[in-house]
């Protein structure tokens, strides 16, 4: 054998072991996104992310446009110790029932002081990530509900944001008669059985000074939440609201919105930055504002938001916390709230001024989301959420009255919590 051909394949011996370490190197990461989310700019924010870690590759799962689609889909990948996916994303109810189940990976020894890394972020998020003294996942972006209006035609039509539903009530009747637009709903919301349900029957029932649980009892108010019940149907029954609003997710709201068929829309962040986009019907044509209050009450918003977690069966775990430390941090937070509209979970974020350029009304959202009430906690959340949503979803349907559903709640939660 001559020494060029010994030379050569002493090369290509060296070649293909280069090759198979860097192949051994690299570490694929699967991140499931919920597919509301914008997972178009997620994509980005991972990119940004390999491109600084040459050696990490990301790849996106989306799935369930619903918080209960995406945990039961989540909910059977955990059950089934499924190694295949390393971070997820949670509705911020969430953190404190997978971390019971085992099902996550505490973040601490990562971190260093945990408490110190914590406190950089609003207090609600950090209150839902910390279970025992356990961080247990980091905030991917806040969130809270608001009132969206058609700002081109309430300054038509000489009519202010409304400051309660009943002045929201009458703003949308003076509007859509006037419009003469058989497609123009006055008001859309979340009627559907499904995790919006049970912030829309809340809002009315926070806003009349009401609590559902306190110390982890039931502090049930018959009356407040009749009330509460006969709000969102009499906006059914005067035509304010679509009659099959029993039928309609938070996508649809955004969707209608978008699409220039509502007049008021009870949304969170992120419907924003889809209703600023190319194809949007009411690009330029919307105005935020907190949510309305009963009459004599105080305004009341639902609070949000989503966290990563890393899974407990990943076989990649260390670098997924790596990764999650990014998504949860001060810059992505910025990218996100500047491409997507989702808000921050830093409070200094709000007042950056390329994010007030971009997002201006989120200048005034921090007050919102610094007061937004969380749901009731308790280890039992998951059946209080179901009693509170499928009630709202059959008054809405007609299938039972406030009075009968206010009762029917209070008698099932009762079971629930003692």
């Amino acid at each position: 054998m001559t020494l060029n051909k010994t030379m050569k394949l002493l090369l290509a011996g060296v070649a293909v072991t280069l090759s198979t370490s860097a192949a051994m190197a690299q570490t694929n990461l699967r991140v499931f996104v919920s597919s509301q989310h914008r997972p178009d700019v997620w994509r980005k924010a991972f990119d940004m992310y390999e491109a600084k870690n040459p050696n990490v590759k990301v790849t996106i799962e989306t799935g369930g446009n619903t918080s209960e689609a995406q945990a039961q889909y989540l909910n059977t990948v955990m059950t089934a110790k499924d190694s295949s996916l390393d971070v997820m994303i949670l509705d911020v109810i969430r953190p404190a029932q997978y971390a019971a189940a085992g099902w996550t990976v505490p973040f601490n020894d990562v971190l260093g002081d945990a408490n110190a890394a914590m406190k950089r972020y609003l207090p609600a998020y950090a209150e839902a990530n910390t279970v025992d003294g356990k961080v247990v996942a980091l905030p991917a972006f806040a969130d809270a509900m608001f009132l969206y209006y058609r700002k081109d035609l309430l300054e038509k039509h000489g009519v202010q944001p409304p400051q309660t539903w009943d002045e929201l009530a009458a703003a949308a009747k003076k509007v859509t008669a006037a419009e003469k637009d058989a497609n123009l709903q006055g008001l859309s919301f979340q009627g559907k059985a499904i995790e919006g349900a049970v912030c829309t029957f809340l809002l009315p029932y926070w806003s009349m000074g009401k609590q559902l649980v306190s110390d982890g009892k039931l502090s049930f108010d018959k009356d407040a939440a009749v009330k509460s019940l006969k709000l969102w149907k009499d906006f059914v029954d005067q035509g304010v609201a679509k009659k099959n609003i029993a039928e309609v997710a938070t996508d649809d709201t955004r969707k209608e919105f978008q699409a220039g068929n509502v007049l008021f829309a009870v949304n969170w962040s992120y419907a924003w930055g889809q209703f600023q986009g190319g194809e949007s019907a009411v690009k330029d044509k919307v105005g935020v504002v907190k949510l309305p209050a009963v009459q004599g009450g105080q305004p009341a918003s639902c609070l949000g938001g989503w966290e990563w977690g890393v899974s407990a069966y990943s076989n990649n775990k260390t670098e997924a916390q790596k990764l999650v430390q990014y998504l949860s941090s001060p810059e992505t937070s910025e990218f996100m709230a500047i491409n997507a509209s989702l808000l921050p979970q830093f409070p200094d974020v709000y007042t950056d001024q390329d994010v007030t350029k971009a997002v201006p009304w989120f200048a005034s959202a921090r007050p919102v989301v610094e007061t937004a009430k969380a749901r009731p906690v308790t280890p039992r959340y998951n059946e209080v959420s179901d009693i509170i949503r499928t009630t709202v979803n059959a008054v809405l349907a007609g299938q039972s009255t406030p009075e009968e559903g206010a009762t029917q709640m209070e008698g099932r939660l009762r079971r629930v919590l003692r």
